[in-house]
């Protein structure tokens, strides 16, 4: 009974929940009652002791982690910082292939190169020379080389080849053999023959409209045709002028040709389809055309003559003196030209041509 009453006794003395008696006079506790358990103790720094704060990770005396924080090695910070890491040099890894993709160009082409195949000289044709004589076109063969090679016949061809002369044609003469003289030997070249004509001489080139009319009398314009087709180089047209029956066959009109300035002129040449016409050339220096026929400035440059069937050649006077104004004057017309009052007839200059002194 009495070991029961110490152990509960003692149970009591013990027990750390007990409140502690406190007085009631002053509110502390009560003389002889059980002392309260100490204050737990702030962490301290495992490097250099000083104590942290609640929350506080590293040491504010020297910078180390806490024990037991973030930055404490611990088996999760550090898997943590284990997947950061590989995620972080897959990422650089990937940007540094990227960029080498995207900067890397295509290697520079090598340069083409040139080969040059070399080509078997072309086998000449035999031939057959006599001593001493070389045959145009053929060389001595060098060294090694047979003198006589194997001829090459043409595909698809059974007839030999050519053979090659051996003397070469002997060349013309390239000078022109001296023309023989006349019998005496005097040396000069023999006479043309017979016949033969000296190369005609070329005509003055006339303005289109060099050529006009020259009615000095007035008779009416419609009795002339275009006095232009005198001059055109073609035979089939012609100047025209109409034939007055009642006072046929005398004639008193004319064609003019203006060359525009004073030049010399030894020849006049005419074409007609009205021969046996009588014709006169005059020729003027002055700077207008004169008004009549009877004008001291017409100077006459052949006398009266008859046209003849085709082209008339006359010549003129005068040929070392320029004249600007040259006139084929019509002061008869053939019979054959006068026609009747119902009909009257009309004589005509198909062309006129004139030529300077050669």
């Amino acid at each position: 009974m009495a070991d029961s009453t110490d152990a509960s006794a003692a149970s009591k003395q013990t027990d750390p929940g007990d409140t502690p008696e406190r007085d009631p006079a002053t509110g502390g506790e009560a003389p002889g009652s059980p002392a309260s358990p100490p204050a737990p103790r702030a962490p301290a720094c495992a490097n250099c002791g000083a104590e942290l704060e609640d929350g506080q990770e590293w040491c504010l005396q020297c910078g180390t982690a806490r024990p037991g924080g973030l930055d404490s090695g611990g088996p999760g910070w550090r898997s943590a910082t284990t997947v950061l890491a590989v995620t972080g040099a897959l990422v650089l890894g990937a940007a540094a292939a990227g960029y080498a993709a995207l900067s890397k160009s295509s290697p520079p082409r090598p340069p083409a190169r040139v080969v040059t195949i070399a080509q078997a000289p072309a086998t000449l044709a035999p031939s057959t020379t006599s001593p001493g004589i070389t045959t145009p076109g053929t060389s001595t063969p060098p060294a090694g080389v047979p003198a006589t090679p194997t001829p090459i016949k043409p595909l698809g061809s059974k007839s030999a080849l050519p053979k090659i002369p051996l003397t070469a044609p002997t060349p013309k003469s390239l000078h022109t053999p001296l023309p023989k003289t006349e019998p005496g030997g005097t040396g000069k070249a023999p006479t043309k023959a017979a016949g033969e004509q000296e190369a005609e001489p070329t005509a003055i080139l006339l303005d289109t409209n060099a050529a006009s009319t020259y009615n000095p009398y007035g008779y009416p314009a419609s009795e002339f045709g275009d006095p232009g087709l005198a001059i055109d180089n073609e035979a089939s047209t012609a100047w025209t002028a109409r034939v007055n029956p009642a006072v046929a066959p005398r004639m008193a009109e004319g064609l003019v040709i203006d060359l525009n300035s004073v030049q010399k002129v030894a020849q006049l040449a005419l074409l007609t389809s009205t021969p046996g016409m009588v014709v006169q050339v005059y020729g003027a220096t002055a700077k207008t055309l004169p008004n009549s026929i009877v004008d001291p400035a017409w100077v006459p440059l052949s006398s009266p003559r008859a046209a003849k069937k085709g082209k008339t050649q006359i010549k003129l006077h005068h040929a070392s003196k320029g004249f600007r104004y040259v006139l084929l004057w019509i002061s008869e017309a053939p019979t054959s030209a006068v026609g009747t009052p119902q009909a009257p007839g009309h004589v005509a200059v198909n062309e006129l041509e004139l030529f300077p002194p050669q």
